[in-house]
């Protein structure tokens, strides 16, 4: 797969389009995506992709937008795995917030890309003030295929559906909107090392963002260090009994493993909600707890392997 961070002069090949965030390439962007690549095939275009970084709604205003659900090397990630052939991550700033709709078409999706078909969901708005419609894609000649909602249990299948099941706790329904576990990547970094102090090591995972989607403590598999993904207990949150400055961390505890992985690259599945992080009178009680959560996380595995 190809990623160019700026648009060519001029098509070198003619190309099927989709746009869009695709934050957690969920059910519904996988569908725009496997279509996309049927009829890319068919016809003999480029399978292509747009998306945009920062995510237009944190450019406006961090405070007022929606928390990210994967970062730009996890939504590549799973363009790639979805099949894709070129992606354009188009930097999202004031000079491309101000272009209008007809310059969008002409110098970019005909000239720069030479876009023959575009793919793109039921309320797909584009230029300055989202001037731009379904029709004045279809005015410039271009073919549109306006694929219609995915639902689920009679849902729409969406980015915030996504979040508001995190955000609750409910792991097993954010999996059936993503059609995989939710994860985090990153790569394992130095930590205060105050988890192996208290007798449990952590692997101290550098999150990309610092507003996640979700909190708390989970039962996850880590996925990059060995051939098969390796259960353990995690705490997603700003770790309020030994951290004063509210910045969320990613530590991940392995079951009966202990070795040097600083540096590797690393998904954590979160499966399974634990608890609600929260502050304890002194380290002896957080401790205390850690086993507890230890415990509550082996069992869950214990009963995943046994049903």
């Amino acid at each position: 797969m190809q990623i160019l961070r700026h648009f060519p002069v001029l098509a070198d090949k003619p190309a099927a389009l989709a746009i869009g965030n695709f934050d957690g390439m969920h059910l519904g962007h996988q569908a725009i995506l496997a279509a996309l690549r049927e009829k890319s095939q068919a016809q003999g275009l480029l399978a292509s992709v747009m998306t945009f970084e920062p995510h237009p709604r944190e450019f406006f205003g961090l405070d007022q937008a929606p928390l990210r659900i994967a970062t730009l090397r996890e939504k590549l990630e799973l363009f790639d795995a979805a099949g894709m052939e070129r992606v354009y991550v188009c930097r999202f700033d004031w000079r491309f917030a101000e272009l209008g709709a007809q310059e969008f078409i002409e110098n970019i999706l005909l000239r720069s890309i030479d876009v023959r078909m575009i793919m793109v969901g039921d309320d797909f708005r584009f230029g300055a003030r989202r001037a731009g419609s379904l029709q004045d894609l279809r005015d410039a000649g271009l073919v549109v295929e306006n694929l219609h909602d995915v639902m689920l249990d009679g849902v729409r299948v969406s980015s915030t559906a996504v979040r508001q099941a995190l955000a609750a706790g409910d792991l097993d329904r954010a999996a059936a909107l993503l059609g995989r576990p939710y994860s985090i990547s990153g790569n394992v970094m130095q930590g205060d090392k105050l988890g192996r102090e208290l007798g449990y090591p952590t692997a101290n995972v550098h999150m990309r963002h610092d507003r996640p989607p979700l909190t708390g403590i989970y039962a996850v598999k880590l996925r990059g260090i060995a051939s098969e993904d390796l259960p353990g207990v995690a705490n997603l949150g700003v770790r309020p009994t030994v951290n004063a400055n509210g910045k969320a961390t990613l530590e991940v505890h392995l079951f009966d493993f202990d070795r040097d992985i600083y540096g590797r690259h690393v998904h954590v599945h979160f499966l399974k909600k634990l608890r609600e992080e929260q502050k304890f009178p002194d380290l002896e009680t957080l401790k205390r707890q850690i086993a507890r959560d230890e415990q509550a996380a082996r069992d869950y595995f214990a009963t995943e392997i046994g049903s």
